[in-house]
């Protein structure tokens, strides 16, 4: 399983008010909680901001870390809370995320509207793959120009600012923030440590930029100028070089270097100069020419005599984070088998049949919710293809035919009703099971869309019963479309013998193809697990792109046309974006209080098209894991299709106002015969009962009260 970690950093903007009539500002700071992803797990504090002294739009330094799967869900609350000394906190809203949603956007950034107002940002990048060590900084300030006015002085502070890569690239954003000095033009700043990773990506040649401010209580704090430089310049400078921080081009005063070093930083290979580190024995890294900008220029508002430049370091190997941060679109499209071997659709138990009981997804359904529902994260259109195979139109076998009437559907709601709908056409279900025509109709698409756009790859999600007729012939394709930019996961549906289809694990090798493009996974394995199938099906696919860019020398590359007013902005969720109560101890630590504790997400094959859900804990006494009966809700069907009646034949679940028959889902790691705790979805009274036998976890069972 490929794993890469993020760094997380946050901002806000427009936040409300909630210090009070008459008490100023409010001082806002943030605590980070990993969700839990199911009742037999518990979230986790990451830790907390500093705080944003009277500032409704705060920009905080503080970052952090989490590890990066593309095939599993991560879910974040972010608390926004008001610091009240003395006296109890006050939240100022809270919003969840979830990680592969905001590094799939443009920008790798997302924003969500909070509840009690404004908006809260969330920005994703790639975590330095070492540790770059801690900067000590100690700097000073000499004749600053006063900004305050002729009958006071400035308070003067500083910040270290960093840019970053990619989309959204270019502008600043605070990383460190120094004490302000009160009523001084020659300020000592208090030493300061800085992360070197945090600050340029372990990069000590990219620039950063310094910038002076004269504090107010307001908040809105007066420039006192600014310079760019890099960690190898401040090292350089240490004990004897100044900056001259300059506002709309007018010098504004020195900067003292007094210290400036970096401390546990991990080995590399050899060093290149008593900062920047060479890594050419590393195989991951490609050297790669760097254009030297004039001295005059490099040095520009700086005094180091005759120093030497600094060498630029290595760059290393794109990795699929990289490619998604970096411009490029992955587009999904979706093919399904239709042959006679699913059997009557109107029958229970056969795999195409829609359950009128709520509840119960298909295999078809659960693929196309679990696996779809991480792709379409990563589609900037959300339009996809859905074609079918195996089927009878007018008398003849139809191998790749369209699913719906357009030629893209929209979203993942958009695929389950044009798969549904497809049983209201005049079609017949028949054989064999061939998709070599669906597979060379993704690879034409995939090249097709990667002539508009270079950075283009595409994913085809083909789901089948059974399997392929005429396996040579598939070999055959496999090998022909190996050059396109796609992957290809097949998922097979049922209990069939999928043997026959273990000929894909090794095809790579053995056929003398270039690159392994397809992941065969067997459904039934996962079937009550989605975070296992999405693991499974979507494990191989970071490398097999990565693969294909790098052997054709196309590298990330930068958004142009992004900007600041692209960025999407989800309105609040009053399912998942609660607020979550804190405990905090003496000594700093921060938990979640009381039953919170055991919240987690919901994370059942439904989950995805109705959005997330942040689940209560169990009630108390109860004897196993917490759960929601109505967890695994079959997704509504949407447009024209929806006054259609499904075509499945099974009788409905009766309601009425007592007794009532409702659907209990078997919590994850619970057996048959073990009593639940439950809560009547109508009276809201207790009930206790037990998982009748032969009902696995995940499993559904009607209950009667």
């Amino acid at each position: 399983m490929t794993k890469e970690k993020l760094q997380l950093s946050l901002s806000a903007g427009g936040l409300k008010n909630v210090a009070g009539l008459g008490k100023g500002t409010s001082d806002p700071f943030a605590i980070v909680t990993l969700l839990a992803s199911g009742p037999g797990e518990k979230p986790k504090v990451l830790g907390r901001t500093e705080v944003i002294k009277n500032s409704l739009s705060p920009k905080w330094t503080t970052a952090f870390l989490f590890d990066y799967e593309f095939g599993k869900e991560t879910h974040i609350n972010i608390s926004v809370i008001d610091e009240v000394r003395k006296r109890s906190d006050k939240p100022m809203g809270s919003a969840v995320f979830e990680i592969g949603d905001v590094l799939g956007s443009r920008g790798s950034i997302k924003a969500k509207k909070l509840k009690k107002g404004g908006t809260l940002y969330a920005r994703l990048q790639k975590a330095p793959p070492r540790n770059a060590g801690k900067l000590a900084l100690r700097l000073r300030g000499a004749k600053l120009k006063n900004v305050e006015g002729m009958f006071k002085k400035s308070d003067p502070f500083f910040e270290l600012l960093r840019t970053y890569d990619g989309q959204g690239g270019g502008s600043y954003t605070p990383v460190f923030r120094s004490k302000h000095i009160k009523n001084n033009l020659n300020p000592k700043w208090e030493p300061a440590t800085v992360d070197v990773n945090a600050l340029c990506d372990g990069d000590v040649d990219r620039r950063i930029q310094v910038a002076v401010y004269d504090h107010e209580s307001s908040g809105k704090h007066d420039s006192m100028g600014t310079f760019e430089t890099t960690v190898n310049e401040l090292v350089k400078a240490s004990g004897s070089g100044t900056f001259t921080p300059n506002k709309k081009g007018k010098a504004m005063g020195t900067i003292h270097v007094d210290q400036a070093q970096i401390n546990g930083a991990d080995a590399a290979d050899s060093a290149t100069t008593n900062v920047t580190t060479s890594a050419a024995a590393d195989p991951s890294v490609v050297p790669m020419p760097v254009a030297v900008a004039p001295v005059a220029a490099q040095m520009a508002g700086m005094n180091l005599g005759s120093m030497p430049v600094p060498v630029a370091p290595p760059q290393r190997s794109p990795t699929f984070v990289d490619y998604i941060s970096g411009n490029c679109d992955l587009t999904m499209s979706v093919a399904i088998d239709f042959t006679g071997s699913n059997g009557d659709p109107r029958k229970p138990g056969t795999l195409h049949h829609f359950s009128s009981v709520s509840g119960q997804l298909n295999g078809y359904e659960k693929a196309i919710t679990a696996v779809g529902g991480i792709l379409a994260k990563y589609d900037s259109d959300q339009m996809f293809p859905v074609v079918g195979f195996g089927a009878k139109y007018d008398g003849i076998v139809r191998h790749c035919f369209q699913v719906g009437s357009d030629r893209e559907v929209h979203g993942v709601q958009g695929i389950l009703d044009a798969y549904r709908g497809v049983f209201r056409t005049p079609l017949v279900m028949s054989g064999p099971t061939v998709f070599t025509e669906a597979i060379q109709v993704a690879a034409a698409q995939a090249k097709s869309r990667q002539q508009v756009s270079p950075l283009s790859y595409s994913i085809l999600l083909l789901l089948t019963d059974g399997a392929v007729t005429d396996v040579e012939a598939t070999k055959q394709v496999l090998a022909s479309v190996a050059d396109a930019p796609l992957s290809i996961v097949i998922v097979g549906i049922g209990n069939a013998d999928f043997s026959a289809m273990q000929f894909l694990d090794d095809f790579e090798s053995r056929s003398g193809m270039n690159r392994d493009i397809v992941q065969f996974v067997q459904f039934s394995k996962h079937e009550y697990d989605k975070t296992s199938l999405t693991r499974a099906t979507l494990d191989e696919i970071p490398d097999q792109l990565v693969k294909f860019f790098t052997s054709r020398g196309i590298m990330p590359q930068e958004d142009k046309n992004f900007s600041t007013s692209k960025i999407v902005v989800e309105d609040y969720s009053e399912d998942c974006d609660i607020d979550l109560s804190m405990d905090y101890s003496a000594d700093g630590e921060i938990t979640l209080n009381g039953d919170q504790s055991a919240a987690y997400v919901d994370n059942s094959y439904g989950a995805n098209v109705s959005g997330v859900h942040v689940m209560a804990p169990p009630s108390a006494g109860a004897t196993a894991p917490g759960y929601n009966p109505h967890a695994v809700s079959a997704p509504p069907i949407h447009g024209a299709l929806a006054a259609v009646p499904p075509p499945a034949v099974a009788a409905s679940v009766p309601v009425q106002p007592a007794p009532t028959t409702f659907q209990v889902q078997v919590p994850p790691g619970v057996a048959p015969g073990t009593q639940l705790q439950i809560n009547h979805p109508t009276t809201g009274q207790q009930l206790v009962v037990a998982v009748p036998p032969g009902v696995p976890p995940g499993g559904v069972f009607s209950v009667q009260a």
